[in-house]
């Protein structure tokens, strides 16, 4: 019997409707790679259609074999945990196959993608301000920010690569939330560094609450030093060569050549600081809330204070004493117990608790 292949991208999820209908399209344009398989989307929270949907959606149209990669730009514990949980659930108990596939990962077409971007932040900058030197332009490249430092590790690679590619004069790392250092401790560290122009990078695949607080704080810190030339640049999106990357995972799988990195993997390495999580379970903690608090078109839900719209629940090790909308209790009816290790850094004081203390102008 030949086996009709079905490809299936997943997701987190997300309360910005914006960024749903972005991740919607480069799940979509896949189809142009895959011209003869049916390709779905879905979610593990936030939004709807969730991955068991999809998954539906592939079985229904004849496939025998899915092709499942995550819609992640790093492998941190959503694309190492709750998505492979949720596919192995299905096989079970579906009786269809399900291949999982890497993340996009450091990988040059990525990188290349990235360059593009900052590129053109660099042409604006020069069409307002005058040309001037890369070696006079820090690059700021702000990450999402997970509790595995493997996943955090990565986004400072992407940045040497471009740092050392452009030959800027320096280069920052920040995250948007979980790790350190934040946002603005990062923005308001490098206008000490004596740089005439800064570039404000978002390595994300999609916009959300989270782009919009980052910009808003390259923003505030820009009015409160009127002498240093800030360029906010454009995160990813659907960039062809993000889409080709997509389309190589998918095709990785068909190869078997999908195999993660896990030389680094905190689950399975004793990495510093994180020893204590190595062996821990794969599981998911989003079956029970898969849908909940999707927003309704055109409106904003606000979101989590730690971790913003993306929030995974993994915040609530940090004991922050906030609740999230989705009421995670850990309360509901299973023979097994969840568990979040704490983050070993919750305290640092440019890290996650630092966010709570205030917000950027944009979310005033």
């Amino acid at each position: 019997m030949t086996e009709k292949y079905g490809v299936m991208v997943c997701g987190h999820g997300s309360r910005s409707t914006a960024a749903i209908d972005e991740f919607a399209v480069v799940a979509k344009k896949l189809t142009q790679h895959f011209p003869d398989c049916p390709v779905e989307y879905g979610y593990l929270e936030f939004a709807n259609p969730v991955i068991r949907v999809g998954l539906d959606k592939l079985r229904d149209a004849g496939a025998t074999r899915i092709l499942a990669v995550p819609g992640m730009l790093f492998a941190a514990a959503h694309a190492k945990n709750d998505i492979p949980s949720v596919l192995n659930t299905y096989q079970a108990e579906s009786g269809v196959r399900v291949d999982y596939g890497r993340e996009l990962g450091v990988d040059p077409k990525m990188i290349k993608a990235a360059g593009e971007r900052v590129q053109q932040a660099l042409d604006k900058a020069n069409a307002k301000h005058g040309a001037l030197p890369n070696h006079d332009v820090c690059l700021v490249v702000i990450g999402r920010g997970a509790s595995d430092p493997d996943a955090n590790s990565n986004v400072s690679k992407i940045a040497r690569m471009l740092w050392e590619g452009f030959g800027f004069g320096w280069c920052e790392v920040g995250y948007s939330g979980v790790t350190f250092p934040l946002v603005e401790a990062c923005l308001q560290h490098v206008v000490k560094l004596g740089y005439k122009r800064i570039i404000v990078f978002p390595y994300f695949l999609f916009t959300g609450i989270l782009i919009d607080r980052i910009y808003g704080f390259a923003n505030e810190v820009s009015q409160q030093h009127p002498n240093i030339q800030f360029e906010n640049a454009d995160y990813l999106n659907d960039h062809p060569l993000v889409i080709e990357t997509f389309a190589e995972r998918v095709r990785e799988i068909i190869e078997g050549q999908n195999a993660m990195n896990c030389g680094m993997c905190k689950y399975r390495s004793q990495v510093l600081g994180f020893e204590h999580e190595v062996g821990a379970p794969q599981e998911s903690h989003h079956h029970h809330v898969e849908g909940m608090g999707a927003a309704a078109p055109g409106s904003r839900v606000e979101d989590c204070p730690l971790c913003g719209s993306f929030c995974s629940g993994a915040c609530r090790v940090i004991d922050t004493g906030h609740d999230h909308a989705h009421a995670h209790t850990h309360a509901h009816p299973h023979s097994h117990d969840h568990h979040h290790p704490p983050y070993p850094h919750a305290d640092h004081p440019l890290g996650p608790k630092s966010v709570l203390k205030r917000k950027s102008a944009s979310d005033q």
